[in-house]
């Protein structure tokens, strides 16, 4: 029979066992609720450590992340940024905007963007708004693998403020405009790959007839 100090020091020993496997456990299933978290950058991650998508600010926001292999890439904005299975970068949400030393407006907008696996932006819903750029729309593009992608559709507003539907190519050419200018007078036009006007649509002043 065990000395009573002995049985004390077990029975204290599987107590404090006990608590604490009992405090590892709710920890681990537990909820945290909080009125106000402020971070720099939050990234969520797969149970094996793979990341899944970034929130950042400016500063903490990754460059081009393939496999979960960063490379450099300067980006102006915070956001959000998505990955793939793989760990790839396959779009993101991002936005920013500040004036520079001469005052100018650079930077200023927001992209919403989805890639194609292993290839460049597919979608992108955009709208910029700065000293260089004004537009805001829809572009659909093809994106090769591993190669070059041309954009398709264009649908939005341009820095010319022509509202515009533009359809090009497989090379990226214009090939049909459908525009609207601030103006009102709306018009249609057929190009070929060089860029040459073949025919153009457009109403008549004064007739409900068309050219």
């Amino acid at each position: 029979m065990r000395p009573p100090g002995q049985r004390f020091l077990m029975i204290y020993s599987g107590v404090l066992t006990a608590v604490f496997a009992a405090t590892v456990l709710g920890a681990a299933v537990s909820r945290t609720k909080f009125d106000t978290l402020d971070v720099q950058r939050i990234n969520i991650v797969e149970p094996d450590g793979t990341l899944r998508m970034v929130i950042s600010n400016h500063a903490r926001l990754p460059g081009i992340i393939v496999k979960g292999h960063e490379q450099a890439f300067d980006r102006p904005q915070a956001g959000m940024l998505f990955y793939n299975d793989e760990g790839s970068e396959t779009g993101g949400l991002i936005f920013g905007g500040h004036r520079n030393a001469r005052g100018e407006v650079v930077d200023s907008g927001g992209s919403l963007s989805f890639d194609r696996y292993n290839a460049n932006q597919v979608v992108q819903l955009l709208g910029v708004d700065d000293h260089e750029d004004r537009m805001a729309g829809l572009a659909v593009s093809d994106s090769q693998q591993n190669g070059q992608g041309y954009r398709r559709i264009w649908v939005g507003r341009d820095d010319d403020g022509v509202a515009r539907l533009a359809l090009m190519d497989g090379a990226g050419h214009k090939r049909l405009l459908l525009e609207v200018p601030d103006t009102g007078a709306p018009s249609l036009t057929f190009l070929d790959g060089d860029g040459k006007v073949m025919q153009r649509i457009a109403p008549v002043t004064g007739s409900s007839s068309s050219r």
